[in-house]
């Protein structure tokens, strides 16, 4: 064995910090942290103030936080979500840390899963003097007895903490009164956004004096309409957002709010409010032209009239979702498509929706039309691929996010489109496309004659390996239904020779999904699978894939957090033992109904992957509680373990 003397290594002079930092500049986030990992200095370059805006810290009450808050104690600002805080004493010394440690600092404070106790809170907040973001969602605890901010001195101290408080979260608040919703309201004079989704708010009709709601004392059992319009008249100055989802709002109620004067909203989300009707749409658009951001998914009442109201009323709309309102049609989409400022459409579960309007509103006469960056068909079943063609060559200078879930009319051809127009795709959802195959992805067709299209009579182009005339021809029929046909290897030697676009074109994805498309194998799960940003992907419910593919997925693909193999029966112990030491950074893992997963697999998550958060071995009949019992107390930020029916319990058996 050759020996080495001391003097045959040259000591490495450190690099200067500002060079560290300006390297780590050119890094995504979840890069940068895992460099921090590799010296004292460069965790101090991580540090630098140049990548801490917008910073959030969240973690659930424990004793060991109160060392975490006091160490962001020397930041300038910060964000903090601490959740599972109660009303004894060591979630009471933690609130007491924070306004001591960071009362002057704090911007956004959220207290998601709690039941801390007013004096808690009050103790708090008036140490707060930075804040702008307050969360309080569903937090009945401080409003069941209905004396929060009840006393005149509670109110003076925190409404000169709050004064300058832009964003107030009352969401899901069950106990939420005029009485202390003016109480709190009152001591946040400048809000910008305010959400009471999920609120009992008593519109039209008070059950507890059983009586229309009307101009009479604030009443200490609900939140009224006419308490909430009092709001919007006094700050309609600074309030530009609202969310009123999943409240009962008619109609009429809806007008009432449209029709504040001097009241000019950016912002609107009305999800799941299903009183809601084409007419009061219309008033809206009327009433409040300068909206922006427009969310009336889930009101199931609205149909193609309102999307017509939208598109004349709306020129400044930049985001609008329509998902699940199941009687919009084809109609209005052109001229809602027309519009250019619109940015973001969510039309999912639009089940008459078949993207031809989409189509006509880009190719349209006039100059403007949208430039789409988010576009979500999910659930159209009437999409096919002409449509999926013409809309990547019309949007593939901006699209950035296109969901095509359960577009089950989708085929190879539409995959093979968004690889060639789309490739400044971040995130592709093709779940549940089950006539996508390996050929799709892969970015080649059979050579084969097409069978006569029986509507134009066209006999069709003898398809070859290129990309073609896609899009205006019905695909090959291939000629296996059940299981699809083996790509060979001297298939896979042809992909790689050749320029044809194959999802390897998508280089800067970062989610993908995959799942239940049942037709994909190993064949090209392992040749197109190479994303270096990829931090999210779903292959659940692909039974053709192995191993072999966990493995090279994990190898090109270092960056995931989050992992989907559900119902996947060809992975084993073996692929996780290929695939766990690469993925160090993943926080998700789901393996539900992996029946070939054993106790083996949990030990080698506890080995190389410490950040995992979330779990799913439900139903792998191989696993044993007291190996989940090991990996809970050996992982420290594992929070989620879903294991139900696992060792071979009965799945009948009430757990």
């Amino acid at each position: 064995m050759e020996e080495y003397n001391e003097e045959d290594f040259i000591e490495t002079p450190e690099l200067p910090l500002e060079i560290i930092v300006y390297i780590l500049s050119f890094l995504h986030t979840s890069d940068r942290k895992e460099a921090s990992l590799v010296s004292r200095s460069w965790y101090y370059a991580s540090q630098d103030l140049h990548f801490q805006k917008n910073v959030t810290f969240c973690f659930p009450a424990s004793s060991s936080s109160l060392e975490l808050i006091r160490g962001l104690g020397g930041k300038s600002r910060c964000s903090l979500i601490i959740s599972q805080l109660d009303g004894f004493s060591m979630s009471r010394s933690l609130l007491l840390e924070v306004g001591l440690s960071l009362g002057s600092k704090l911007e956004s404070l959220a207290l998601p899963g709690s039941s801390i106790t007013e004096a808690s809170l009050l103790a708090l907040l008036p140490r707060l003097t930075c804040l702008r973001r307050l969360d309080l969602r569903g937090l009945d605890s401080l409003f069941m007895s209905g004396a929060f901010l009840s006393r005149e001195e509670h109110r003076h101290q925190v409404g000169s903490a709050l004064c300058g408080l832009e964003e107030l979260d009352l969401s899901d608040l069950r106990y939420l009164s005029d009485l202390t919703f003016n109480r709190l309201t009152g001591c946040t004079p400048r809000l910008r956004r305010l959400s009471l989704a999920g609120c009992h708010i008593a519109f039209e009709f008070d059950p507890y004096r059983g009586c229309p709601v009307g101009d009479v004392k604030d009443s200490s059992a609900l939140l009224s309409l006419r308490n909430l319009r009092k709001l919007l008249t006094e700050q309609k100055s600074t309030l530009v957002a609202l969310d009123l989802s999943r409240t009962s709002i008619t109609p009429e109620s809806l007008r009432t709010v449209a029709q504040v004067q001097d009241l000019v909203l950016e912002e609107l989300c009305l999800h799941g409010c299903k009183e809601l009707t084409d007419y009061s749409m219309e008033i809206l658009v009327k009433h409040q032209p300068s909206l922006q951001r427009l969310d009336i998914s889930a009101c199931t009442e609205l149909t193609s009239r309102s999307v017509e109201a939208i598109a004349r009323g709306l020129k400044s709309m930049t985001h609008l979702s329509l998902s699940r309102d199941w009687r919009i049609t084809e109609k209005g989409l052109a001229d809602l498509l027309s519009t250019s400022s619109l940015r973001s459409l969510d039309l999912s579960e639009c089940l008459h929706v078949s993207g031809t309007e989409i189509v006509k509103g880009l190719t349209g006469s006039c100059a403007a039309r949208a430039q789409l960056e988010t576009l979500s068909l999910k659930g159209c079943t009437y999409v096919r691929d002409l449509a999926v063609f013409s809309l990547t060559q019309l949007l593939g200078v901006t699209l950035r996010e296109l969901d095509l879930t359960s577009c089950v009319n989708v085929t190879d051809l539409s995959v093979r489109a968004i690889a060639t127009y789309l490739q400044k795709l971040v995130v592709l959802r093709l779940g549940w496309c089950k006539e996508v195959t390996d050929w799709g992805l892969l970015g080649m067709v059979e050579t084969t004659k097409c069978e006569p299209d029986q509507e134009t009579g066209d006999k069709g182009p003898r398809f070859t390996r290129t990309f073609g005339n896609m899009g205006f021809f019905k695909p090959p029929r291939l000629p296996f239904e059940e299981r699809p046909k083996l790509v060979t290897q001297n298939d896979l030697q042809q992909f790689k020779q050749q320029a044809g676009a194959s999802l390897l074109a998508l280089n800067g994805l970062q989610e993908l999904d995959l799942s239940a498309c049942p037709k994909l194998t190993d064949s090209s799960i392992t040749q197109v699978v190479h994303y270096p940003d990829l931090r999210r992907l779903s292959l659940s419910m692909l039974p053709e894939i192995s191993d072999a593919s966990l493995a090279s997925v994990a190898w090109h693909c270092r960056s995931l957090t989050s992992l989907a193999l559900s119902h996947c029966p060809g992975i084993s112990d073996r692929g996780v033992a290929q695939a766990a030491p690469y993925l160090h950074r993943l926080q998700h893992l789901y393996l539900s109904c992996c029946n070939n997963i054993t106790d083996r697999s949990l030990l080698l998550l506890v080995q190389h992957c410490n950040r995992l958060q979330t779990l799913d071995i439900s139903r792998c009949k191989n696993i044993s509680v007291t190996t989940v019992d090991l990996l809970q107390s050996q992982l420290p930020f594992l929070e989620n373990v879903h294991y139900k029916c696992i060792g071979g319990a009965d799945p009948t058996r009430t757990l």
